[in-house]
């Protein structure tokens, strides 16, 4: 019955002693059983039903049902095995149809440790969804089983909730003891009190309750959950049983998630003990990322099927991981989670990022947590760390999020408070960079806007060494088992490539500014493509990526400048004199003239056992994943030219393969065609219709002021968006989605995402030239969104390009975007019906006609 806004439990001497609930209530029962939970479950719930209320039963335990099938009650059926953040939402969703003043039983959360392996994360659960209960003038019951909760645990939820009794029993008796009644007080309130059916009747005795209370109060200061799991399966470690079997399947379930294809992999490859030196460097709980697990498990994979030929020359790793619960706790604990909810639904997907992006990047750790992270800095020391995204869907099947969450660079110098707050600020960003527009773009095109994208953490030593004032390794870059950059009829693609840079590996992921790396058939290492000396310098490295010691920062220096200097090995592994610009120099009466170099690698890849281990290491790897692979790595050489691998990744490499023989269309006239070209584009074998065109002119474009190029990049993604769902090809100078407007247009790649077809346009005299990405994280996102990509050198001959075919048709941009500047004098669009383009591998030819 209600009085004013006062509640009956159902029994009535247990509402005089708490003075009723209250709407708005949670209820939390500690218990030794769900038996005993069910006795004060069953008159709650009758007492409901008799006041009309609209009772619900939330159900996820394993434990057995609350109610039997007879029972008339409203009952959603959840499933926490889905991952926290699916419940979580599923719950706060259910609650909000169910509206205000409703009547809620859930199952003992206890039972959610069988899911989620930590206590922290059942703490959680509590905080996010008590406040919106209580906002809702509801009145829910929850349970606890005592003694399986950590100390921290059980003050969370202390804290959080507006009741909490402990009911227990003594020689078949039953007692309720209240722990905490908001708001409520009388002399006698919080005694032990005997439940005889109707009534509740208080201990007031100090001898009896001497006598009831040491069973019942017993600490709750253990273990939590995930460790304790994790120490008793240390018995079986070693052991060649069912059970040590099933207990090593039970805690890959716990660290890397639900079962998989690289699951099974992990399941082949990791032995009881392996996970559980994973597990000893892990801050924290939840899984560790596909990024972690890809590099572990391609190293213990190269290991077993290579012996002794990879292990030797494989540099070893001492990374820690950041539980993915460490993300989730941060959010909950600085209070952000409604707004984490409000980001995850339709309309505020977008609205709300900048928002959470904001706050994440201004939250703060908890103390012990924080305590973890100093202790993971002081074992670094001053060695340089990289702090990398490992999100749970990430380098998997299917989905590579290149390039879309970020990894930040912590040089490590300065005083533990210094390195501290460096390694918090880019620990932050990484997790803020969830919420950047590339990475959203990237989740709803492939369906994962509502998927639990738990975000785990990779802390690696960077590879390299000092010299002078700057960290870097000799050479770092990206390689792929299978080779479709195919510039040659012979080349093998098959054999594999490689990406490669001097130094730091950011050049080879990154679409460099008026920088270029150098593309390694590993059929073949001293294949070029077509090129005189000239362009071999022009299209060369020049600038170089490293960690400056002096500046405590992530710089880039010319090349020049550190190959003068002692690198601690034969500088001539990676380049050679520039004799041609050296005596040019001479012959203009310079003086000292200081040695120029080319950084070609031509010893690393002619003399060195280099090429041949990265093609086998790759053929390996493919093999295992029974699939193309996509490495990062670096390579460091000592004095006498031996070298260490560092395998920094290894993920499914994304292709959509070379695709059925295309029959080519004949070109009698130039003229006839958009454009025709050999070579450099990507995407296989295609017959593709185009019904849109979008091309920038270059002229017009180069006239723009630099804020004009960045807002027309912003009318490109308009576009993009209007035209979505049609075969539209997009035609521009330079490079797309370079950070440097001089050199192409600086779109995001969400804003370019709905094109079928790129084409960088060359304007070599106007200072725009492709570059052919093959590797970095432009060409994934190419390659996963299926965009087939063409490079047109223009000069070159037997290349045609008629942009006249596109502008003599009407400009369609005003009806498209007609508000804003919209730049009809650079951007043109045309409706294409009856073009089409075709590319064909085995002649590395691309028509567009």
């Amino acid at each position: 019955m209600v009085v004013n806004n006062k509640v009956s439990t159902g029994l009535a001497g247990l509402d005089q002693i708490i003075d009723d609930l209250r709407l708005g209530d949670n209820v939390v029962w500690k218990v030794d059983s769900v038996d005993i939970y069910k006795n004060v479950v069953d008159p709650y719930a009758a007492q409901a039903q008799k006041d009309t209320r609209n009772l619900i039963y939330v159900r996820f335990g394993i434990h057995e049902p609350l109610f039997d099938e007879s029972v008339p009650i409203k009952t959603y059926q959840l499933r926490p095995e889905d991952g926290f953040e699916t419940f979580v939402a599923e719950v706060h969703r259910l609650i909000k149809r169910e509206g205000r003043y409703a009547f809620y039983v859930f199952d003992c959360l206890t039972d959610l440790l069988e899911y989620w392996y930590s206590d922290v994360m059942v703490k959680n659960f509590f905080q996010i969804i008590c406040p919106y209960l209580y906002k809702l003038e509801t009145i829910a019951y929850f349970a606890l089983i005592r003694n399986v909760h950590t100390f921290g645990t059980i003050a969370g939820i202390r804290e959080t909730t507006q009741l909490l009794l402990s009911l227990f029993q003594v020689n078949t008796k039953s007692y309720v003891h209240p722990l905490k009644v908001w708001r409520r007080y009388s002399p006698t309130m919080f005694l032990p009190h005997l439940i005889k059916g109707q009534e509740v009747i208080g201990v007031t005795a100090s001898s009896e309750a001497a006598s009831l209370l040491p069973g019942a109060q017993r600490s709750e200061n253990r273990t939590d959950y995930w460790d304790a799991v994790f120490e008793e399966a240390k018995k079986h470690a070693g052991k060649d049983t069912e059970a040590a079997r099933k207990t090593k399947r039970r805690l890959m379930g716990m660290l890397i998630g639900a079962e998989s294809r690289i699951l099974d992999l992990c399941d082949q490859y990791f032995s009881l003990r392996d996970i559980l030196l994973i597990a000893e460097r892990e801050i924290g709980t939840g899984f560790i990322g596909g990024k972690s697990v890809g590099m572990l498990l391609a190293r213990h994979a190269l290991a077993a099927n290579g012996g002794e030929k990879f292990t030797a020359c494989l540099e070893p790793h001492d990374s820690y991981y950041i539980g993915s619960n460490i993300f989730y706790t941060y959010i909950v604990q600085n209070g952000w989670w409604e707004t984490r909810i409000k980001q995850k639904t339709k309309e505020g997907y977008y609205k709300y990022a900048a928002r959470l992006k904001d706050h994440i990047l201004r939250g703060k750790f908890s103390e012990d947590i924080q305590e973890k992270f100093i202790q993971m800095l002081e074992y670094f020391g001053q060695s340089p760390i990289i702090v990398r995204s490992s999100s749970l869907l990430e380098d998997n099947f299917g989905n590579a999020f290149s390039g879309k969450y970020e990894s930040v660079f912590c040089v490590n110098q300065g005083t533990t408070e210094e390195r501290y707050q460096a390694f918090e600020k880019a620990l932050k960003t990484v997790y803020a960079s969830t919420m950047n527009e590339d990475a959203l773009s990237y989740r709803a095109a492939r369906g994962l806007s509502d998927a639990d994208e738990q975000m785990a953490i990779l802390v690696q030593r960077v590879s390299g060494d000092y010299h002078g004032e700057n960290f870097f390794p000799h050479i770092a870059g990206v390689g792929n088992s299978m080779n479709l950059y195919v510039w040659n009829q012979n080349i093998d693609m098959y054999a594999g490539m490689l990406r490669l840079v001097f130094g730091l590996g950011t050049r080879a992921v990154d679409r460099t500014t008026g920088d270029y790396v150098r593309i390694v058939g590993l059929d073949d290492p001293m294949r070029l493509p077509p090129a005189d000396l000239d362009e071999q310098l022009r299209f060369a490295q020049h600038s170089m990526d490293l960690l400056s010691i002096r500046e405590n920062r992530h710089a880039s220096k010319p090349v020049i400048d550190i190959l003068l200097e002692d690198i601690k090995t034969n500088k001539e592994l990676f380049a050679s004199l520039d004799t041609k610009t050296m005596a040019r120099m001479r012959e203009r009466g310079q003086k000292d003239v200081r040695p120029r170099y080319i950084l070609d690698f031509k010893k690393l890849l002619r003399d060195t056992g280099f090429p041949a281990r990265m093609k086998d290491m790759l053929s390996v790897l493919s093999g295992i994943y029974d699939y193309p692979v996509d490495i990062e790595f670096t390579a460091n050489f000592d004095s006498n030219g031996d070298f260490k691998i560092n395998l920094l990744q290894c993920r499914p490499l994304q292709t959509t393969g070379f695709g059925r023989p295309v029959s080519m269309p004949e070109v009698v006239n130039q003229k006839d065609c958009f454009f025709a070209t050999r070579g450099n584009f990507m995407g296989g074998n295609i017959r593709l219709p185009v019904d849109r065109v979008i091309l920038v002119d270059t002229r017009e474009y180069l006239k723009l002021p630099e804020q004009d190029k960045y807002a027309l990049a912003r009318q490109i993604g308009r576009v993009n968006a209007a035209l979505a769902g049609k075969s539209t090809m997009l035609v521009g100078p330079g490079r797309w989605g370079t950070t440097t407007p001089s050199i192409g247009v600086p779109v995001r790649f969400s804003e370019i995402s709905n094109m079928k077809v790129i084409c960088e346009v060359a304007a070599q005299a106007l200072g725009f030239m492709p570059e052919l990405s093959y590797g970095s994280h432009f060409f994934q996102d190419l390659v996963e969104m299926e965009i087939f990509y063409a490079a047109i050198f223009a000069d070159q001959r037997n290349v045609a390009f008629n942009p006249d075919y596109v502008r003599e048709r009407p400009n369609i941009l005003p009806l498209l975007c007609p508000e804003g500047r919209i730049f009809p004098q650079v951007i043109h669009v045309s409706e294409t019906e009856g073009l089409e383009i075709f590319s064909d591998v085995v002649s590395q030819r691309v028509v567009c006609k």
